[in-house]
């Protein structure tokens, strides 16, 4: 069916998720805490998240933020709050649905298959001789699958989805490795090589003295 990731505080709301959704077919995986959640995140393709909007440390929203950077993996955001602004908030964010607590399981289950579901049927884009299924986290060229590992595929949709924009070395720093505290701009520059020679040289231009740009090329002829 998929994977969950459940970023959420209170232990028994966690679990009671967890059981509906194992019920239903999916995989689950847990994080108390927005940092532990965004760790979570990097370290696993999922395909839906249900975030709790008050959480201990990093703040729900903070954590949409961070993965709305780079992903367009569907967030439900939980919340005991009614305030109509945090519900605006949320969808400027780029929420796909919006739960107040309390809410019914069999009820959110429902809402998780349709979002799933949805993004499934509209998952396959072609850039290129690409073609990118955001929904389980593959991308094809010319029909075979690239073995991009996570890294490599967040690297990729953070391109995509500020593509024609000129990216510093910094900035993609901060949005790729975030909590990797020890990484330095070097690692920038090897993984682009890795991700050029897997789905072509001309998709990443250097810009010398900034950084890189993502632009779509046709086929191997488009290479510059």
């Amino acid at each position: 069916m998929g994977k969950i990731l459940i970023i959420e505080d209170e232990d028994f709301l966690r679990d009671i998720l967890k059981r509906y959704l194992e019920k239903e077919g999916y995989e689950v995986v847990e994080a108390s805490s927005g940092e532990i959640g965004i760790k979570k995140f990097y370290e696993d393709n999922f395909s839906l998240i249900l975030l709790d909007v008050m959480l201990p440390g990093i703040q729900g929203w903070e954590v949409c933020k961070e993965i709305k950077k780079i992903s367009d993996t569907p967030i439900v955001m939980l919340t005991a709050l009614s305030d109509e602004d945090d519900e605006v908030k949320g969808l400027e964010l780029g929420v796909e649905d919006y739960i107040g607590k309390p809410f019914k399981p069999k009820v959110l289950v429902a809402r998780v298959n349709s979002l799933i579901k949805r993004k499934r049927i509209s998952s396959l884009e072609k850039i290129g001789d690409l073609g990118i299924d955001r929904v389980n986290y593959k991308v094809l060229k010319n029909g075979e699958e690239l073995n991009l590992g996570n890294k490599g595929f967040a690297l990729l949709m953070y391109f995509i989805l500020n593509k024609d924009l000129v990216l510093t070395r910094e900035k993609i720093l901060n949005n790729i490795w975030p909590l990797d505290f020890e990484v330095d701009e070097r690692v920038v520059d090897t993984q682009i090589k890795i991700l050029r020679k897997k789905i072509g040289e001309g998709y990443i231009k250097t810009v010398r003295g900034v950084g890189y740009k993502f632009q779509e090329v046709e086929n191997e002829k488009d290479i510059i």
